[in-house]
């Protein structure tokens, strides 16, 4: 089904854990206008039109220096019409690397204006890596976002393009060879099981963006496509899914605010 027609600015986000679920819904807070979770087109491969007056606002985490391989394919395929200038927010634990590189590319396959690219330091979620921080942590890290947030939606309500910053060495090494070697040798979901304290509620299932995950004799089992997201392992309630020996005692994360 099409977006409506005579949209304002169109707020589309995808969310692993949260992070860019907020920042999405602060920018609608301040621009007041529609505001799209992808997570069903992605999940049905709904690639139907969008339509938008004003630009699109694109919201969504960073996944080792780019833009998430899940969302960029969905933007291939899907059609954008209207307003053809494009907005890109990512949240991230430190950086965004030299994401706006292949941003660029991205707009020239789509023939869209490219109007930059703001980042929002947020916490840390990645856990089959890192740490997540304890609540009190995460809150504080949240609300310091608020500020970027709004200075970001103070550019997009204005017209005006984001800033770039200079790109370093190792910002460009992160975002081309690392993202490369990224996916083929540390995405996978062969990691993934689940504890004695699983009730098979399901819920890993219905937050699985690739439909990876299915119940057998009520227990999760993983395929063989997987993003790295993190929802399943953070979402889950009993916090009975475990990623190897790499999530073991650490917190599991979901936007605190």
């Amino acid at each position: 089904m099409d977006i409506r027609q005579g949209a304002d600015t169109l707020v589309l986000y995808y969310t692993g854990t949260g992070n860019s679920e907020y920042v999405a819904k602060k920018i609608r807070e301040q621009i007041e206008d529609e505001v799209i979770n992808l997570f069903d087109k992605i999940k049905k491969h709904d690639y139907s039109e969008m339509h938008s007056d004003r630009p699109f606002v694109f919201v969504y985490p960073t996944y080792a220096w780019q833009m998430p391989r899940i969302l960029r394919d969905f933007i291939r395929q899907t059609g954008f019409i209207g307003n053809k200038c494009a907005y890109f927010v990512t949240t991230c634990g430190d950086s965004m690397g030299n994401m706006t590189k292949y941003l660029r590319e991205l707009c020239e396959q789509k023939a869209f204006n490219y109007m930059g690219c703001a980042e929002v330091i947020m916490p840390e979620n990645y856990i089959a890596m890192f740490n997540a921080p304890e609540r009190a942590e995460a809150v504080k890290i949240v609300k310091n976002a608020d500020v970027v947030i709004k200075n970001i939606v103070d550019v997009i309500r204005h017209n005006d393009t984001i800033p770039e910053k200079k790109v370093n060495v190792f910002a460009k090494a992160s975002s081309g060879m690392i993202n490369t070697l990224f996916y083929p040798l540390c995405v996978s979901a062969k990691k993934f099981y689940a504890m004695d304290a699983c009730i098979g509620c399901g819920k890993c299932t219905e937050v699985c963006p690739l439909n990876n995950i299915g119940l057998k004799v009520g227990k999760p089992v993983w395929g063989n496509q997987c993003t790295h997201c993190m929802a399943c392992i953070c979402k889950c309630p009993k916090e009975a899914i475990e990623y190897g020996n790499k999530s073991k005692g650490k917190p599991r994360y979901n936007c605190p605010l």
